[in-house]
């Protein structure tokens, strides 16, 4: 499946699939009969039915679950928006390939493979200030490379990322795509000073009135601010829908790539979980937007998909109570609590 133009990628936003409502309601019937009482187990019974109505199975499951990292390079670091140089992301992504990064440890912890798809990181994109960040043709690539990377096979996916520069990015997808002035949606990022925030406002203000005339899609947003890797993510959340395949989104640039796609359709955040609220100030506004209320509260600002591969416990949690707690009838209990 490759989305072959900008109207293929336009159609597909504009007809998503949706869940399986007669799974559901018998994962909900599932939920009322098991040992315990009704809503006892709080967001871990919400967790089972919501992956049982995407799954099409009353008794969902994570037997081949998978992380994946996307990496791609920012022109925009040539204003100073990052605390790191851009080669750091190539020298992270060699670590992600050789195991040594948090993202390999605790996809590891979760039971999950771990997938990394580094895209053109020796090429940067354009400065997004001045042009396009990408070509129509680039844009393309990075949304097939996305999709491509989400298998048939899958029962959930962890989305992560990684590129210098990238939070600058995500700063200016949601200002374009939900509103609001850059100083509401920049934050430190990799942990600049009150200077750095500065610059990336004016980079973010910069770029906003640049494309101000632009056509507003789904896919000229993510082309003229975004980056190969926020590009990458959006095709796969999209991909994964088609699939029906839930996601766990990762922290405030995870959540990004999908600002332009709810702008154009609001449905796409509905085979999504919110894993965490990222303290990259910009993610509780961002996730309030979408309606996601997210799992966890870490204060936890890496990316990777970090977040999200820590939320993949709570999931295999809240199936396994799901799936191997007895019912009252199988226990022998004649009045239900």
């Amino acid at each position: 499946m490759t989305f072959a133009s900008p109207v293929a990628f336009a159609s597909a936003l504009a007809d998503l699939k949706a869940p399986d409502c007669a799974a559901r309601s018998a994962a909900l019937s599932r939920q009322r009969r098991l040992t315990k009482p009704a809503g006892s187990l709080g967001r871990l019974e919400d967790i089972a039915v919501f992956f049982a109505g995407w799954q099409g199975r009353e008794q969902p499951r994570i037997q081949q679950g998978r992380t994946i990292v996307f990496a791609g390079n920012h022109g925009i670091t040539v204003h100073g928006v990052s605390a790191f140089p851009a080669s750091v992301t190539a020298g992270m992504v060699a670590n992600f390939r050789a195991g040594g990064a948090a993202i390999n440890a605790l996809s590891g912890a979760a039971g999950l493979d771990l997938a990394v798809v580094p895209l053109e990181i020796e090429r940067p994109t354009a400065d997004f200030t001045q042009s396009p960040a990408m070509t129509e043709d680039e844009c393309l690539a990075a949304l097939n490379a996305g999709a491509a990377a989400v298998g048939s096979d899958l029962d959930t996916i962890v989305l992560g990322e990684m590129g210098i520069g990238n939070s600058t990015a995500a700063a200016a997808l949601c200002a374009r795509s939900l509103g609001g002035d850059a100083a509401s949606w920049v934050g430190p990022g990799t942990g600049i000073d009150s200077a750095g925030i500065d610059r990336k406002v004016a980079v973010v203000d910069r770029a906003l009135a640049h494309h101000d005339g632009a056509p507003r899609s789904a896919f000229e947003t993510l082309r003229r601010v975004g980056g190969r890797e926020t590009a990458a993510l959006a095709g796969a959340i999209l991909r994964a829908r088609q699939l029906g395949i839930p996601v766990l989104l990762d922290g405030f640039i995870c959540c990004s790539a999908i600002a332009p796609l709810f702008a154009d359709n609001p449905a796409i955040v509905d085979h999504c979980l919110a894993g965490h609220c990222s303290a990259e100030p910009g993610h509780e506004r961002l996730l309030g937007q979408f309606g996601l209320d997210p799992l966890l509260r870490l204060d936890m600002r890496l990316g990777e998909g970090s977040g999200a591969a820590v939320v993949a416990g709570v999931v295999r949690a809240a199936l396994a109570t799901h799936n191997e707690m007895a019912t009252f009838n199988e226990a022998g209990i004649a009045d239900a609590l």
